[in-house]
């Protein structure tokens, strides 16, 4: 049964619609019979019902109470789907989860979400450098706006490659599936959107004092168009980060865009040292 719902702005809601879409976002979960899913935002649950398909079991988180009772009429028998009325971003999941046997540590998250509130489900997923995810889940696959996808699997050297590169990088591999065109969802978003696939992971060159990373990228990134040796010598005088910068092998008139995570890991770790001595 399929039902219809009007969209509400103050959710950010937009159905996606697109059969196409629907479905490269499944392949990209790369399901496995043991995956128990997160959905976060089912809408009016056609993505839902693709992963039911699949047969793994699903815990759905919907803000949208309206939604919900219409949700709970679409999918009635099934045993495989829990439910959830909320916001994913103040939910206790554990908690909730506790008395469900089924639906316990979700390994996978897939899941259209709210454009307005997309760092939040980012640091909610991931994690930070400070507090990563005690508990990551296999994979992560999100329908996102397509400038936010840009910056999150950025390369160094190009003008997407930010802060927030730099903060999910280090926790996560990056990968851009596809891009979604507004006629994929009704009603039709300004902006055009894309898929993305993040792999949560230890980095390999581990930060010493990631409070000490979270500064020095916070500042670095500050200023964008200036050069990273100027944006730093708030941190340190200008000299000891040119030193710095020569020890890494650093060009003198870098920006922050130019530098890699592993190369921004290693330079926080420099500035530690320096401190400490």
């Amino acid at each position: 049964m399929i039902f219809q719902a009007r969209p509400r702005k103050r959710f950010g809601q937009h159905w996606l619609t697109s059969d196409k879409i629907l479905q490269q976002i499944v392949a990209a979960a790369d399901l496995q019979p043991s995956d128990r899913l997160l959905e976060i935002g089912p809408g009016t649950g056609l993505l839902t019902q693709r992963l039911l398909a699949q047969g793994n079991p699903i815990v759905a988180v919907e803000i949208d109470l309206d939604l919900c009772r219409k949700l709970r009429s679409r999918f009635p028998k099934t045993d495989r789907l829990l439910l959830l009325q909320g916001d994913i971003l103040a939910l206790d999941l554990p908690t909730l989860l506790a008395d469900h046997a089924t639906f316990q540590t979700p390994n996978k998250v897939v899941a259209n979400i709210p454009y307005y509130i997309t760092g939040p489900i980012l640091e909610r997923l991931l994690g930070t450098f400070v507090v990563p995810n005690p508990a990551p889940f296999d994979s992560i696959v999100l329908l996102v706006q397509q400038e936010v996808a840009q910056r999150l699997c950025a390369r160094p050297g190009t003008k997407a490659f930010g802060a927030l590169t730099v903060r999910v990088q280090y926790l996560a591999d990056c990968e851009l599936i596809c891009t979604v065109p507004p006629k994929a969802f009704t009603p039709p978003p300004k902006v055009t959107s894309a898929v993305v696939r993040l792999t949560p992971r230890a980095f390999p060159d581990q930060a010493e004092d990631v409070k000490v990373l979270s500064q020095v990228v916070t500042q670095g990134f500050s200023q964008k168009r200036k050069m990273l040796r100027n944006t730093l010598s708030s941190l340190l005088d200008r000299e000891q980060v040119l030193a710095h910068f020569k020890a890494l092998a650093i060009a003198p008139n870098v920006r922050a865009e130019d530098l890699s995570v592993a190369t921004w890991v290693a330079l926080s770790n420099k500035i530690l040292k320096e401190r400490q001595s």
